[in-house]
């Protein structure tokens, strides 16, 4: 039987149970790879993806040893999309002017005028 992927996808967080090998995907039941923001909707720091790297790895930490389910694995996307919000609204984030995507899904920015 081949292994089955699970993912779990949001707007700004794909979770798969995979490992990239020669940028493809590879089924592996044993490991967890984060896909941050592939619209590219945001402008990363290094201390913001730093940061949210960090709360993945305690979020998957937490969950050591439980089921590997498809709830788990988008209670863990929730979560990290929760700390996205937390961020943008700190102003620890800011949206990407250039990106393709302009929707302001979290949000609108945070101007000198709004705080």
């Amino acid at each position: 039987m081949a292994d089955t992927l699970l993912k779990c996808t949001t707007r700004h967080v794909r979770l798969f149970t995979a490992r990239v090998e020669n940028d493809d995907l590879v089924p592996d039941p044993d490991q967890l790879t984060l896909d941050l923001d592939p619209d590219n909707e945001f402008l990363w720091s290094e201390a913001a993806l730093t940061n949210v790297q960090q709360r993945f790895r305690d979020l998957v930490a937490a969950n050591a040893g439980g089921e590997l389910s498809d709830y788990n694995l988008r209670r863990i996307g929730t979560e990290l999309e929760g700390t996205i919000r937390r961020m943008l609204q700190a102003g620890e984030l800011s949206y990407n002017p250039d990106g393709r995507v302009t929707n302001y899904s979290m949000g609108l920015p945070r101007t000198p005028e709004l705080l």
